[in-house]
Order: structure tokens, then C-alpha cells, then sequence
């Protein structure tokens, strides 16, 4: 008999992802299948939820969905996307809407009506909106059981056929009650609660078992809560004698955090993994290398190699081995196959060594059912201590990302593109915004995202005059500033402090999304939070060496003290120290401050700190002598990735 489950048709990866999540952390096993689903991969099924994604059924091209998951005996529920096609498939009509939503509105319920999914709900919601068609026609046998200002059919039902369609969105944190909703879906499907950390622990333990079998397991170690976690899960199942980690030094990690790693092992009682330092070897590979995909491939090609010469060191026969990958339950669903095996461990020509076994698929994937939420929660369930399971997230590629590299000099067409861009920012401020505001397009490239692929382009720094009024954009597009409870009134001491005079967080996000909705050639904004009186910052000559990587590990270590030392490190989801090649000489540099929260890594917005941490922060690295100019990022993804290259 098939395991009982909720099953998350996938129209879209975001959409589909926060469901399946939520429906794990309220204990309800789920699972994400692809909208051609066989009915075979569907038993068990209690109850599907068809998430939000086309923008419109009307939109081509569709994707192929089986429509015999609606002649099954279980109940359905449609989510924006999913409810405009359960709705036309059961004879409704959907088209384009008067007023399309974007955003959050309230969601109010037909009293005259009973919806199981709206039991322990309010009469009147906060929900989540984003669709510019809808439900006209309700299909036959259907009712209304709750709309909106605008969208007449916001939520309808068949009891008597267990269907419902949702025009809003309840997996995201902006709808009020969506768990509760999501709960009461579970129980109308008649699901009993069936994934707690008992039960995953046993579960992934005996997957482990099963798929080592006799071999033994190597695993790389960065440090982080999924290494770390499946470490545990490995040595749990397989004992220390049948496991090996391999942490590498690359010279891109924080500071002293290798000598942090092992001591966390040691202290935790893992004797079973090896400490390399490659760092100096890592450096020369990337050189003078100033383009970010190459430095990127260096690095990758080179930590394969340095894996490969470790197995021929430590005599690891190939048929006695497996490969454990990170692979989480994001990475290995249908429409998310972004980051495959070959990624992980990066792949070369070579056929020997760890490449030879990922070839073979001689591999070990201990977290692939698992999302980074419930990993974390596992972690702490096998007793991991905070410190291990709680740093913030680390790309693969480490700090060599976060230092921006440069020869010093523009290329002709850069130099036009920067001077255009300029102009383009000066006249759309201009014509919406307040002569309290500077803005200058920085002589360096940050990635942004444009029709889902990387691109590169100049951000903007906006300064503010600190004698000028508070609220410096009128607000953009007409919208009426609303002044916040916060005085605007500053103690003397605190009035030369230049980050003490930016406007509102709030401000600065419809700001920011101003600029880079009006000038296409923009990859992000900033905001200037201090410069170094009497400093003239030029485009200097930096490469990623150890003496630029060094500032970075200076500027991040204080930085995430602070975060730590006000309680906002769990706050943010992660922190990037962004050093530019942008200062008075090549021996100082300029700081960006890039902290992020998230939900699912697809998306995400700059995190709000406040000034007292702010300003904690700031007064530290003012004191630094290499610090001439420190930006806050105020780009939330999209249009910016997370980090800068």
C-alpha cells in the first residue's frame, strides 16, 4: 500500500515549493510531481493541490497536463493558475479581468455560504494576489464562497465533487490564515499527520542504508547546514569507520572558519574527516582573472582537481566507494533540474577519482527528500548545536564572488554605456523625484536577472542631502508619504553621521524599484551610508587576492558580530560583503552591505535592519583605514541576484 500523501502539481517552481514546505512543517507528508504525472506516480494521493504559475490559461505555450487527476475520487484544490484551469474544465468560463490584483487585498466570505477550508478563518483576510485573468463564469454545480473588492469569484467549491479554486495565493506569508486554510484542505482530505523528525530520521537513515549497501561514503565538507546535516545522517547509519569527510580550504572562506569547522567537528565527536589547505594554490588559479563566469570556471575545474588528488592520496579504491551529494528535494523536481550532479561536484575531462564515480553514479544523495527548513529541523533533532546548523548560507564559489575584480580601466563601449546610463538615472529622478537626491552609476558590473539568464550591468549609488527633508522622493508615482512613528529629530552627535539620514527602508525599496523599472541598463541600486571626507574614488586595479580577500573577511566578520550580537543574525537568511575596486587607491576599497531574507532562494528583498544595529555596524567600519566608501544594497530579487557576480 502506497504512503498516504498530499501531491503538489507543479506549474511553478516558487509556487509549489511553499505549499509542499508548509504542508511538511504542519506534518503532512507531500511530494511535487509534474503536470503530466502518470496515474501510477498518484497513489496514495489523499487529496492535490494544483499550485499557481502561467501567468494565463490563454497563454501559450501550455503546459501538457493530465486531466484524469480530475476523475479521480479525491479532493482538488486549484491555486491561481489551478483554479482557472479546474474551473474551465468543469465547464466555467475564464478570461481577461476588468482590474487585475497585484499585491495583498482583503479577501471577504460569502456567510451564505459553508467552506470546510474557511473553518477557525475570519470573516474578512489579508490574501496575497497576482493574476490579471479570472473565473467569470462559475461551472455548473459550483459556488462562490468568497471574493475580493475586484475578483467576484476570489474563492469557489463543489462540495459534493471535493473541488475548490482559490484565486489567491495561500502558501505565501502575505495571506493571513494560509496555514490554517492549508490544514483544513489536509483534514477534508481525511490526512492523518504523518511527517515528524521521527519519522524522517528513520526514514533517511534506512534510505542511507540501502543505497550504500556495503560501500563506504566520502563526503566534501563546506561547513554548512546541509553538509553538515547529511554528515550526521551518514555517520549515524553507516558508523565513522564507513565515513569520510574532506573539507578543503579553498582561501574563499570567512575568516578562520576552517580552523571553526574542524574544531566544531572535533568538539561534536567526528574524528572521521581531513582538513586541506589549498588556499595559495586556489589564488594562483584565479590570478588576474577579472571576468566573473571564467573565475567562476577556474575555481570549480581546480577544487574538482584538488578532490580528485585527495582520493588518489588517501588510496581510495573506486569500487569500494560512493560520492554523497548536498542534493535537496528543490533540486531533483520536475521543472527544477538547475543543479545537477555534474554542478555539485564541478566536472572536467579527467575520468579519474571522484569524476569517475559521479560518472558511474556511484553516489549518495542522504537530504534529496528534504527541504533546507526540514534539514535545519533535523540537524537539531540529531543534536546538532546551533553554530552548525544555523550559518548563514554560503555559495558554493565562497568570498572569490563577493570581490569584484578589475584592470583598472573601461572598455570604450563601457565607458559610453556608463555615461549613457548616467543620464538615463539623472532624468527619470528628475522628473519624479527631489533635488535631495545624488545619483551616480558606479564604474563597476553586478549581475542581475533579465528573462531568467545573468546579466551584467552598472548599479547605482543614491546619496541623500542630510539638510533636506526626510521623505525626499515626493513619494514616486504620486504615492503620498506616510511618516513613520520614528522621530525624525537626531541627537547632535548622531547629525554628521551620514547613515543617519537615508530615508525610510520603505522608501528606498519603491525607490529602488523605480530606478530599475525606468532604466533597463541598471543591475541595482544603493545607497550611500558613508564616504571618507576629502576622498576622490576612482576605478582602481583589484584582483581576488589574498590581500583584497582579507579586507572582505575584516568587513564580514564584523558585520555578522553585529548582526549576532543584536539578535539579528537568524533575521536574515544571508549576508554578502561586496568588495568594489572603487576607492582613492588599490590598497582601500569600497564596501557594499548586501543583507537578504528569503523564503525560497528564487526570491528575495533586502532586509530592513534597524539603526541601532545599523549603526553598530557602521562604526566599526568607519574605524577600518581601507575603508573609503560603504553602500547598502536596496535591490530585492528579481532584478538583482543575491550576490554581485
Amino acid at each position: 500500500m502506497a504512503w498516504q500523501k498530499l501531491v503538489v502539481i507543479n506549474f511553478d517552481n516558487q509556487h509549489a515549493h511553499k505549499i509542499a514546505i508548509a504542508l511538511r512543517l504542519l506534518g503532512y507528508h507531500s511530494e511535487i510531481l509534474s503536470p503530466n504525472t502518470s496515474m501510477d506516480s498518484l497513489k496514495g494521493a489523499a487529496g492535490i493541490i494544483l499550485s499557481d504559475g502561467i501567468p494565463s490559461i490563454h497563454e501559450e505555450p501550455q503546459p501538457v497536463f493530465n486531466q484524469e487527476i480530475f476523475s479521480m475520487d479525491v479532493p482538488v484544490l486549484g491555486i491561481g493558475y489551478g483554479h482557472q484551469l479546474l474551473a474551465q474544465f468543469y465547464g466555467g468560463k475564464v478570461g481577461k479581468a476588468l482590474i487585475g490584483e497585484l499585491g495583498t487585498t482583503q479577501l471577504t466570505q460569502n456567510l451564505s455560504s459553508y467552506s470546510p477550508l474557511f473553518l477557525n478563518v475570519e470573516e474578512k483576510i489579508q490574501v496575497a494576489v497576482n493574476h490579471r485573468d479570472e473565473v467569470l463564469e462559475l461551472p455548473p454545480s459550483f459556488e462562490m464562497v468568497a471574493c475580493t473588492k475586484v475578483c467576484r469569484h476570489a474563492a469557489i467549491q463543489d462540495l459534493n465533487q471535493g473541488r475548490f479554486g482559490f484565486q489567491f495565493n495561500i502558501e505565501s506569508k502575505e495571506t493571513s490564515c494560509g496555514n490554517t486554510i492549508l490544514q483544513n484542505f489536509a483534514h477534508f482530505c481525511g490526512m492523518e499527520q504523518n511527517w515528524d523528525q521521527d519519522i524522517v530520521m528513520e526514514l533517511m537513515l534506512a534510505k542511507i542504508r540501502f543505497t550504500a549497501r556495503d560501500k563506504k561514503v566520502l563526503i566534501f565538507l563546506s561547513g554548512g547546514v546541509d553538509s553538515n546535516v547529511a554528515y550526521t545522517l551518514l555517520n549515524k547509519a553507516l558508523g565513522q569507520n564507513r565515513v569520510l569527510g574532506i573539507h578543503i580550504d579553498n582561501g574563499f572562506m570567512r575568516k578562520n572558519e576552517s580552523k571553526h569547522i574542524a574544531h566544531r567537528y572535533w568538539k561534536f565527536g567526528f574524528k572521521n574527516f581531513v582538513v586541506v589547505n589549498a588556499s595559495e594554490s586556489f589564488l594562483k588559479v584565479i590570478g588576474r582573472e577579472t571576468d566573473p563566469q571564467r573565475k567562476r570556471a577556474l575555481e570549480a575545474a581546480y577544487f574538482h582537481h584538488v578532490c580528485n588528488k585527495m582520493m588518489g592520496k588517501l588510496n581510495l579504491k573506486e569500487d569500494e566507494w560512493l560520492v554523497a551529494l548536498n542534493t535537496l528535494y528543490s533540486d531533483n523536481t520536475a521543472y527544477d533540474n538547475t543543479r545537477s550532479i555534474h554542478s555539485v561536484i564541478p566536472q572536467n575531462t579527467s575520468s579519474e577519482g571522484v569524476q569517475a564515480l559521479i560518472n558511474k553514479k556511484a553516489i549518495i544523495e542522504p537530504l534529496k527528500e528534504l527541504y533546507k527548513d526540514e534539514v535545519r529541523l533535523l540537524g537539531r533533532f540529531a543534536g546538532l548545536r546551533d553554530e552548525m546548523i544555523c550559518r548563514h548560507s554560503f555559495p558554493e564559489p565562497g568570498l572569490s564572488i563577493n570581490v569584484l575584480c578589475s584592470n583598472g580601466e573601461l572598455s570604450h563601449e563601457d565607458e559610453q554605456k556608463l555615461a549613457q546610463t548616467q543620464i538615463q538615472v539623472i532624468n527619470a529622478i528628475s522628473k519624479e523625484g527631489s533635488q535631495s537626491i545624488t545619483a551616480t552609476v558606479l564604474p563597476v558590473k553586478a549581475v542581475r536577472i533579465k528573462d531568467g539568464a545573468r546579466k551584467y550591468d552598472f548599479p547605482v549609488v543614491l546619496a541623500f542631502d542630510a539638510s533636506g527633508p526626510r521623505n525626499w522622493l515626493t513619494i514616486l508615482q504620486g504615492e503620498n508619504y506616510q511618516e513613520d512613528d520614528e522621530s525624525t529629530e537626531l541627537p547632535e552627535e548622531k547629525q554628521r553621521l551620514q547613515w543617519y539620514h537615508i530615508p525610510r527602508w520603505r522608501v528606498l525599496d519603491r525607490i529602488s524599484s523605480f530606478i530599475t523599472d525606468s532604466v533597463e541598463q541598471v543591475s541595482r541600486v544603493v545607497v550611500q551610508l558613508y564616504q571618507r571626507e576629502g576622498t576622490d574614488l576612482r576605478l582602481q586595479e583589484g584582483y581576488c587576492d589574498k590581500f583584497r580577500l582579507d579586507q572582505t573577511r575584516e568587513v564580514d566578520k564584523i558585520v555578522l558580530e553585529e548582526l549576532k550580537r543584536f539578535g539579528w543574525y537568524e533575521e536574515v537568511f544571508q549576508h554578502f560583503t561586496i568588495n568594489l575596486p572603487y576607492a582613492t587607491d588599490p590598497q582601500h576599497c569600497s564596501i557594499v552591505l548586501r543583507p537578504v531574507d528569503s523564503e525560497d532562494v528564487v526570491t528575495a528583498r533586502f532586509v530592513h535592519l534597524n539603526h541601532e544595529v545599523l549603526s553598530a555596524i557602521m562604526e566599526r567600519l568607519v574605524e577600518l583605514p581601507f575603508v573609503d566608501a560603504v553602500y547598502y544594497d536596496v535591490t530585492n530579487k528579481p532584478p538583482a541576484a543575491f550576490c554581485w557576480e
